[in-house]
């Protein structure tokens, strides 16, 4: 085992390198379903359909459909079911989702630009979640000792040593005259965690029609962002319980440019064809967290700043309607989050000229994360004027790959200040929606259901498959450190209430 093991703990408060962690990253890569009432209730599936302020957010070409002005707003109910209590975490929640208005100017008899401003949270991170299961010859300590026995600490690669290694290193598992970590195993763990926050979008828009043909829009996006999490993870070494808490928060902002067009080629039918891209959201973040170890020598607090850039996003769409009574829309959606890009921060500066590419994570990142794919198809009916009734589903392929792992060995700043190890390869999402709208004179009343299913595979550490011979030349694969997978859910329930008032 390397001598450098203990000053390698102590380089834990000088090292001032700033760059995250793919798991980390991609927690705030892609959307939720969410907007007015309207817009859940037919599953989104509005960006040729238009004339509804959700789609400022994914095809702002919609809000030139509009021939009046509009202001709305929405909350919601969000409720997990499966869940267990945990700490202060709630399984229902309240959430101010949306609030927009849009201002229409005619400037011909056919032709019309319109503004438009909308607040919208574009991801809810609330929800708990729970793993457990019993393991068999493995633990987390095992993973420090096997990266230490392995060489993965070197003068070289010395930010492979995490936050997680220098607990460990810090606790009666560490002999520090005989400078061994020992690998007791674990008989099974619990891990319990809640998560809190969103992510908000403040879009602003100018948008408008050609002789109601060709509808264009652009819209500018500013993202803030406000994530925590807290979790206890417990194995059980040698009879006794051994805990790992993990308090972390990520703050910050970004920024992006979306632009659509909707065309109806046909000039006496409804019939109509939309296509939207967005640019990247530029991100600058900040993270800390508060990291401890039963039985440690100390807890360990990091704050630091990184940049993060998200993948282009493409969208085509189509949308019909039949007399005032009936109206279809399909979506889909492309967006490669294996281009996820992480800066570091602290080399040269702070400007985004001043920082490096952290290569090594991106190319991590390229490897555990795909593009995903989104169908977003819903229909409105409307059996009286005044009331609408309306139903939609979304497919959202998975984000992760299936043997995706955590980075635990190469060297790059977003494996040094990780303060957990475990992961989750989340599943596709399935989306139902339904919803109905009544609209008495000027004012409409529209609620909305969204129920939101997902699976996931969890793994409490990285797996350690034993490559080193001993001195008999042979692979001992008793010391292999493979916990595997717990399936794990994220069933959400989403219910939802718009208010709004045309003039």
């Amino acid at each position: 085992m390397k001598k450098q093991l203990l000053s390698l703990a102590a380089l834990m408060t000088v090292l001032s390198l700033s760059a995250q962690e793919t798991y980390e990253n991609a927690k705030l890569v892609g959307d939720d379903l969410n907007g007015t009432a309207r817009y859940v209730g037919m599953g989104g599936a509005m960006e040729a359909l238009g004339a509804d302020i959700s789609t400022i957010s994914s095809n702002p070409a919609g809000l030139g459909l509009y021939r009046h002005s509009m202001v709305n707003a929405s909350g919601s109910l969000n409720m997990q079911s499966g869940a267990p209590s945990f700490a202060k975490g709630d399984k229902t929640t309240v959430s101010f989702d949306q609030i927009g208005f849009v201002y229409s100017l005619q400037t011909r008899p056919s032709s019309y630009i319109n503004f438009a401003f909308n607040y919208h949270k574009s991801k809810n991170f609330n929800y708990i979640l729970a793993a457990a299961n019993s393991l068999n010859n493995a633990s987390q300590n095992k993973l420090t000792y096997q990266k230490a026995r392995n060489g993965v600490f070197t003068s070289d690669k010395d930010i492979t040593f995490s936050q997680v290694d220098a607990l460990y290193m810090g606790t009666d598992l560490y002999d520090r005259d005989e400078n061994v970590l020992y690998n007791d195993v674990a008989t099974s763990y619990q891990m319990n965690r809640e998560h809190e926050g969103y992510v908000a979008d403040y879009d602003f828009s100018i948008n408008g029609n050609i002789n109601n043909r060709v509808f264009l829009g652009l819209a500018f996006s500013v993202k803030d962002v406000n994530y925590k999490h807290y979790g206890t993870y417990t194995e059980q070494i040698n009879g006794n319980p051994l805990t790992l808490t993990d308090d972390r928060r990520i703050d910050g902002s970004g920024f992006d440019l979306k632009a659509g067009v909707i065309v109806r080629p046909i000039e006496n039918s409804p019939f109509r064809i939309g296509a939207y891209v967005h640019t990247p959201t530029w991100y600058d973040l900040t993270t800390e967290n508060y990291s401890k170890l039963t039985g440690s020598s100390g807890p360990i607090s990091e704050s630091y700043d990184y940049k993060m850039t998200t993948p282009w996003k493409f969208g085509f769409a189509l949308g019909h309607t039949i007399g005032n009574n009936l109206a279809f829309g399909a979506t889909y959606e492309y967006a490669d989050y294996s281009s996820t890009k992480t800066r570091i921060k602290g080399l040269y500066g702070d400007s985004y000229e001043d920082t490096q590419v952290d290569r090594e994570m991106n190319n991590h990142t390229e490897s555990t994360l795909k593009g995903v794919s989104t169908i977003k198809v819903g229909a409105e009916y409307k059996p009286l004027p005044e009331l609408a009734i309306r139903a939609g589903y979304n497919y959202v392929s998975p984000k992760y790959e299936s043997d995706g792992f955590k980075a635990v060995d190469i060297s790059s700043p977003g494996v040094y200040y990780s303060s957990a190890t475990d992961y989750t390869n989340w599943k596709a999402t399935n989306r139902l929606t339904f919803g109905v709208g009544y609209q008495i004179d000027k004012f409409n009343i529209d609620l909305s259901y969204q129920c939101s299913m997902q699976k996931g595979d969890f793994t409490p550490f990285t797996e350690w498959v034993e490559t080193k011979p001993n001195e008999m030349g042979v692979v001992d694969h008793s010391q292999d450190n493979i916990a595997g997978a717990t399936s794990v859910k994220n069933n959400r329930h989403q219910v939802m209430l718009t208010l709004g008032y045309h003039f």
